[in-house]
């Protein structure tokens, strides 16, 4: 089987360029053939606003290249992680122009909100949901603030919805969660086309160590929507007994020794994997106190992969992810105060944390290992191929080809 895994990556490396990168290394670990296209958000700098947005509805360019990679590399599955908004929906036309299956990866919630995390005004927003058009992202400005970059995204998802592209040009879509799969559908998406497939860790072989730091941990983005401003709030409630250690950066990243004056919060900027692998499996817990649904956050699988439980937000992904009381606590969303007293009974109870992590442990080798999330993968790329086979033997036929 040869693949074509199709990438448009961040200006900054987050979770979605981290598990596409993973998913190649796991393919290729199994003899699997994977030819890669990239773009970067990088190269936007360079290049207008107008033609940014008439890119993001049809990229000439995309077309013409993914036609000829799959063309003469001979790929049998286009697997599509990020589209926007270099490449465009063109990529689902040039793979089918070829006759190669296509699989979409739903990372984030773009196909059905311009702003791609169903958050508007410090809370969840489900205002463009179902919507042929999506007005209210528009007035709203919800895609970087921008009333032009806002109309554009608009103007990409009723173009494509109009066109019938999710449903006539990809063969199956992952989604990363059932809560997830639940919000597509209810937005339109084809339910029989949706598999749910969650991310996974590449895990150590040995047992996580049972001896734990005074430590709690944040890794991820630091931006309003992650709930970094509750994160800090708690700490200070909390006191200085409790230290947090934060792994990232991003605009709320500490400026001018901002927050650096709360000696028992220590900011790390960004760390390798690996040391980030560390940090886990000796802190008591760690913390994600996101704002969003999120897709499926990279961090609280690799949690669990070192045995760590997590106190997360009671929402979304998070809130299907993360069992209360069994592979670490929710807390109130955006609630500094409920935070700040799930971590002190954290802190007061380190046997019972110690058998969540346990738990935790159990969860990820049942669901979150490298080995069972390939035979997934291979089995929806089998599907698609039959897929695809199917809908073009019904081209060929000039039968009525299903939608839905």
């Amino acid at each position: 089987m040869r693949v074509l895994m199709v990438h448009n990556e961040y200006q900054m490396a987050g979770g979605e360029d981290e598990s596409t990168r993973v998913e190649e290394e796991l393919l290729r670990s199994h003899g699997v053939t994977v030819e890669s296209y990239r773009v970067s958000n990088k190269q936007i700098s360079g290049t207008g606003g107008i033609s940014t947005a008439a890119n993001a509805i049809w990229s000439r360019k995309t077309y013409s290249r993914v036609r000829a990679v799959v063309r003469e590399k001979k790929c049998d599955v286009v697997h599509v992680q990020n589209f926007f908004p270099l490449i465009s929906p063109a990529v689902y036309y040039a793979a089918k122009s070829e006759g190669a299956a296509v699989v979409q990866t739903l990372r984030n919630y773009r196909l059905l909100c311009p702003n791609a995390l169903f958050f508007r005004d410090g809370s969840a927003c489900e205002d463009c949901l179902g919507r042929s058009v999506p007005w209210p992202a528009v007035i709203h400005r919800c895609y970087r603030g921008s009333l032009a970059a806002s109309g554009a995204v608009a103007a990409m998802l009723m173009v494509h919805r109009a066109l019938k592209t999710w449903s006539r040009r990809v063969d199956v879509f992952i989604a990363l969660t059932e809560f997830a799969s639940e919000k597509f559908v209810k937005g339109g998406f084809p339910a029989r086309k949706i598999v749910v497939k969650p991310n996974f860790a590449f895990a150590r072989n040995d047992i996580a160590r049972s001896v734990r730091d005074d430590h709690f941990l944040y890794v991820g983005r630091l931006s309003e929507e992650k709930g970094i401003a509750t994160l800090f709030d708690a700490w200070r409630i909390v006191g200085q007994d409790c230290r947090l250690k934060i792994v990232g950066t991003g605009p709320l990243a500490p400026v001018n020794g901002a927050y650096l004056k709360e000696p028992h919060i220590e900011f790390l900027g960004q760390r390798p994997v690996s040391e980030v692998a560390d940090l886990m499996e000796r802190s008591r817990s760690l913390v994600f106190p996101s704002l969003v649904y999120e897709g499926m956050p990279r961090t609280i699988i690799e949690a669990f992969a070192t045995g760590t439980p997590v106190i997360a937000s009671r929402l979304g992904a998070m809130a299907e992810i993360v069992a209360d009381g069994v592979t670490g606590i929710h807390f109130e969303l955006g609630s500094a105060a409920d935070l700040a007293a799930k971590v002190k009974w954290a802190w007061n109870h380190p046997a019972e944390m110690e058998a969540m992590g346990r738990a935790a442990r159990r969860e990820y080798e049942t669901k979150y290992t490298a080995e069972r999330n390939y035979k997934l993968l291979i089995d929806i790329y089998r599907r698609a191929l039959v897929s695809s086979a199917k809908i073009a033997a019904a081209y060929e036929s000039h039968t009525q080809v299903p939608e839905n």
